[in-house]
């Protein structure tokens, strides 16, 4: 058992959430009871997301989606409503971190994506105190089809696969999420291939004419793996239960 607040000064800390410019607050979005023995994570913090951890008895939830983002209808109506309603009915609280868990160099999404594609991280090519694209090198170099399966193994979605680099795969560049505007610097970079989350209509013209792959693994698959790090983290460091709830998406 921890207090809320001793927990959530900690993963502020950890995250250097302060220090990250964000679209949206990043920690404690809605205060619940004062302490805290089960951490429920998940991707985005969705009504069914909700439903499934006071099912589950979490005290409070964890995600990288949270709530109250820039330019959104500041009314509490409809959909938000129902959320929060939930949420404060049930004393639960929930605490998001965006880019801040996105560009952690152990628990982060793209740190974590790295690891469980067994790449070996080299260092990021837009650089800076909050890093998004990163950069690594396969072991051994592979087909980009049997690259494209890896990804697709892994990640538990079959990637939409741009062929246009060489034959075989050896460096990557990648970034978690909605990161495909990111695709003419990884090109600049000299990388075989770069994947993202998400795919927008000039991406796979760039791919091509920049002559690297692309794939897209999925914005929701490319950023289940931080939570769960980070969730195991504070189970492990304040001895609290923590259980991963994956709401399946298939954006």
């Amino acid at each position: 058992m921890v207090k809320l607040h001793e927990l959530t000064a900690y993963v502020d800390q950890l995250l250097r959430s302060r220090e990250i410019s964000d679209y949206c607050p990043n920690g404690l979005q809605v205060e619940g009871r004062a302490e805290v023995r089960k951490i429920v994570s998940g991707v985005t913090a969705s009504l069914a997301l909700l439903e499934a951890a006071a099912a589950a008895g979490a005290d409070l939830i964890l995600v990288h989606h949270g709530y109250f983002w820039k330019g959104e209808p500041p009314a509490v109506v409809g959909m938000k409503a129902c959320r929060l309603r939930l949420l404060l009915r049930e004393d639960i609280s929930l605490l998001a971190y965006h880019l801040p868990l996105d560009v952690h160099p152990e628990l982060g999404n793209n740190a974590q994506l790295g690891k469980h594609l067994g790449l070996e991280i080299e260092d990021s090519i837009d650089g800076g105190p909050a890093p998004l694209i990163w950069r690594g090198r396969l072991p051994e170099p592979l087909p980009a089809a049997e690259f494209g399966a890896r990804l697709g193994e892994v990640l538990q979605r079959a990637p939409l696969h741009v062929p246009a680099g060489p034959a075989e795969i050896r460096t990557v560049a990648w970034c978690s999420g909605a990161g495909q505007r990111f695709i003419e610097q990884a090109a600049a970079a000299g990388v075989d291939a770069f994947f993202s989350g998400e795919i927008s209509e000039p991406t796979t013209h760039i791919a091509r004419e920049c002559g690297l792959h692309y794939f897209a693994a999925g914005h929701h698959a490319t950023e289940r793996f931080g939570v769960q790090a980070l969730g195991e983290h504070l189970a492990e460091r304040f001895g609290l239960s923590h259980q991963f709830i994956d709401i399946d998406n298939p954006a």
